[in-house]
């Protein structure tokens, strides 16, 4: 059923129809040495470990030079591509130096790129791989293994795999000898595709081609298997475009290296361990920094020294994080090691962050002399990704919120679609997007695509929220993972918020148990304590807790279905909570304090 229509409350922006390459690393004759709009000189990324960095000028060149070999492949890439499908290259790889070159590589090639996650298993990447249709895989050396056992699986022999990998090797930008004892005889190495010739300029995506699909991340979408996400050139430049009015005012890097800036011209500088292959990352690490003039500082995984060394050696200044990172940040020793003070505003995303998580974090960071501010914003893969942001000098008076609309995007809260109640939450309903930054589609499902957006454009998100009466929007939870207790919806972001402020639970989880006996659902808590529990004490920490929630919740909101007590809460790399592992385990959970007919919490 339709609602009234949101839209943002800051005006409208300029949207451009072509290529995200141009877009970002354009030059015109009328501005020599530039690149972008700033000088080819300038910084545009940087390597955590070794500090070598990759200025903008150098970035387009060496994209460029591997557009080219994309064109004219050696010999030993060379096999036959459709004659319709356009050409598409699959990323395997952590976060690395080169891989802003491969990505705007293949931007720059008029080509696809399908953005696949580091941690996959063979079977998991072969989904990906057949299903993108992706003629070459560049892959780290340390994931090479992956990538031969997944071709082998499927019956390629080893000429058939030299074929299809190209090895998205470092060592000759860093100077440091790539991970492993990898044999690298017969195979091609990113350097060997650059050096060959430079393409004299990006292939054009002008007008009605911008909306020719130039990444494919894959998400589940609100249910089902991993689908890819057919994202537009036209997508990224909106987004960029309507990100940057939100976003913190940013000073350019004025110099060839961090190192040479004054004190009076301090730049201003992005990091984050965000996986590139995910959405967040790739938009907000790969892509708006270099828009905005802003170095990047690139580091794979998480790792609270490393993390926190990068910030002090680099004078970081907009952290980009999930939930889990600032967990970790309220209670690790580590932050008191290092200067910090040069951050000023840290950025969640990709999961819901409670205004309790902010506060902690925000005390324990302005003990340690950093003044920040900590924000958060909302989106999905399939929206490119943000909707909603919370700008930065409004965080701490709208602690909790995801901000407001961004302009050129249009909000509805639904609360019954074809004669079914979405939600029964006061004032929420199901959050449908129109705009310019909604996908192009599912690749190839056309019957997903249908479900998700309607006829006259709206995407429908799957989560639930609300808007306050100053235009700030909260999202409640995914509408499937709603708990249903008796008629009433329980949020388990809600209760997982809960669970965070006790002061002896370091992570939580929390899904919905059937109860056959009641007919309906129970809250049930994954907890990991924030240290050792002896095993003879297990049950009576377990129901101290049960007890402690229960205290500060409403009735429909207690943990019926009890809790189980963990080493770790399954994760995706941007933080969600995996619900599904945690509920396929119920069976078998060792459950302190669920409640039978005759012991009622």
């Amino acid at each position: 059923m339709a609602g009234q229509i949101f839209t943002s409350p800051l005006p409208s922006v300029p949207l451009v129809r072509r290529s995200i390459f141009t877009h970002l690393l354009g030059i015109s004759p009328d501005t020599p040495g530039l690149v972008g709009g700033f000088p080819a000189h300038f910084p545009a990324f940087i390597d955590a470990a070794s500090g070598v960095s990759i200025s903008r000028g150098s970035l387009r060149s060496y994209a460029l030079q591997l557009a080219h070999s994309l064109h004219s492949l050696p010999k030993s890439l060379r096999r036959p591509l459709s004659a319709t499908a356009r050409p598409t290259i699959l990323v395997f790889s952590p976060n690395s130096i080169v891989w802003p070159i491969i990505f705007f590589g293949a931007a720059a090639a008029g080509f696809t790129a399908t953005l696949a996650n580091s941690a996959f298993t063979a079977a998991e990447l072969q989904h990906q791989y057949f299903d993108a249709g992706a003629h070459l895989i560049f892959v780290h050396p340390v994931l090479f293994n992956v990538v031969q056992q997944m071709l082998t699986s499927v019956g390629f022999s080893d000429s058939d795999i030299r074929a299809r990998v190209v090895l998205a090797t470092t060592s000759w930008v860093t100077g440091v000898p790539d991970p492993g004892n990898l044999d690298v005889s017969g195979l091609t190495l990113l350097e060997n595709l650059l050096g060959q010739g430079e393409l004299d300029s990006e292939v054009s995506f002008d007008g009605e081609r911008s909306n020719e699909t130039v990444c494919l991340c894959y998400s589940s979408g609100t249910t089902g298997r991993p689908k890819g996400v057919e994202t537009t050139h036209y997508n990224l430049t909106s987004i960029i475009n309507i990100v940057k009015p939100v976003w913190p005012p940013t000073t350019p890097c004025l110099a060839s290296s961090l190192a040479m800036t004054r004190k009076d011209t301090q730049p201003d500088v992005h990091f984050g361990c965000l996986p590139y292959y995910h959405i967040y990352g790739a938009i907000k690490l790969l892509l708006l920094p270099v828009y905005l003039g802003s170095p990047t500082v690139v580091m794979a995984g998480f790792d609270p020294e490393k993390f926190l060394e990068a910030i002090e050696r680099y004078r970081v200044t907009i952290v980009l994080v999930v939930p889990p990172i600032l967990v970790v940040l309220a209670r690790h020793p580590a932050v008191d090691k290092y200067n910090l003070k040069s951050i000023r505003v840290i950025f969640s995303g990709a999961a819901p962050l409670s205004s309790n998580l902010v506060a902690v974090v925000r005390k324990r960071l302005h003990s340690v002399g950093a003044n920040v501010v900590i924000s958060q914003a909302y989106g999905l893969t399939e929206t490119s990704p943000t909707v909603f942001l919370l700008p930065a000098e409004l965080a701490n008076e709208h602690v909790g919120t995801v901000g407001f609309i961004l302009p050129a995007l249009e909000i509805q809260l639904v609360r019954e679609e074809n004669g079914m109640a979405l939600t029964d939450i006061e004032g929420g309903g199901e959050i449908w997007v129109r705009g310019p930054t909604v996908m192009k589609g599912y690749l190839n499902n056309s019957k997903a695509t249908a479900a998700s957006i309607t006829p006259d454009g709206w995407f429908k998100t799957g989560d639930i929220g609300h808007r306050d009466k100053d235009g700030f929007f909260t999202v409640v939870d995914r509408r499937k993972e709603l708990i249903k207790y008796k008629g009433f919806q329980v949020p388990p972001a809600e209760l997982e918020s809960v669970l965070l402020q006790h002061p002896e639970v370091a992570d939580a989880a929390v899904i919905g148990v059937e109860s056959k006996e009641e007919a309906t659902e129970f809250p049930r808590a994954y907890v990991v304590p924030s240290r050792v529990i002896p095993r003879k004490d297990a049950e009576s920490f377990a129901l101290g807790v049960q007890e402690w929630v229960a205290a500060r919740v409403a009735p429909h909101k207690k943990l019926r279905g009890g809790i189980v007590l963990m080493k770790q809460i399954p994760k995706s790399a941007s933080g969600k909570i995996l619900r599904r592992e945690l509920r396929s385990q119920a069976k078998m959970d060792v459950v302190y304090g669920q409640v039978t007919l005759r012991a009622k919490l």
